[in-house]
């Protein structure tokens, strides 16, 4: 069994963003070599998300919409964890959208249904944070 492991860094230049990162996703499966296999991605901070879902402008504007209306950023007196920060908002969106995917990996392809892609959602951004892609298989 091969395994493989590496660490994409961003730093977004505002405080949300969606990222596609499927071809640095793929990058790194074609670096590995596995034909068979998964692939796990996930952030590793804990205002940062990983997700699965459609590469579609319209989307990505509800979910900031939805999200917003959930967890909304403003005021930021209406939680008790911004008493030295102010990012309750961040931790609350990336519980929503998820810490991680896992992707199978089949004939040195990501097995994707119609339309999926892999996303980075930033929550808390404009400094540099870590998703960790690890793949494991033959």
């Amino acid at each position: 069994m091969k395994t493989y492991r590496k660490e994409l860094w961003f730093e977004t230049k505002k405080r949300r963003e969606l990222i596609n990162i499927t071809p640095l996703v793929q990058k790194c499966l074609a670096e590995s070599g596995v034909r068979e296999g998964l692939v796990l991605v996930n952030a590793m901070h804990i205002t940062a998300s990983v997700f699965i879902n459609d590469d579609e402008p319209g989307l990505h504007q509800d979910f900031e919409d939805w999200l917003e209306g959930l967890a909304p950023e403003k005021p930021y007196s209406r939680y008790r964890h911004n008493t030295h920060e102010d990012n309750a908002d961040a931790h609350l969106k990336r519980t929503l959208m998820g810490r991680e995917v896992v992707v199978a990996v089949t004939e040195g392809r990501l097995d994707f249904g119609p339309w999926e892609q892999i996303f980075y959602g930033e929550f808390d951004g404009q400094r540099r944070k870590r998703t960790l892609v690890k793949i494991i298989g033959q």
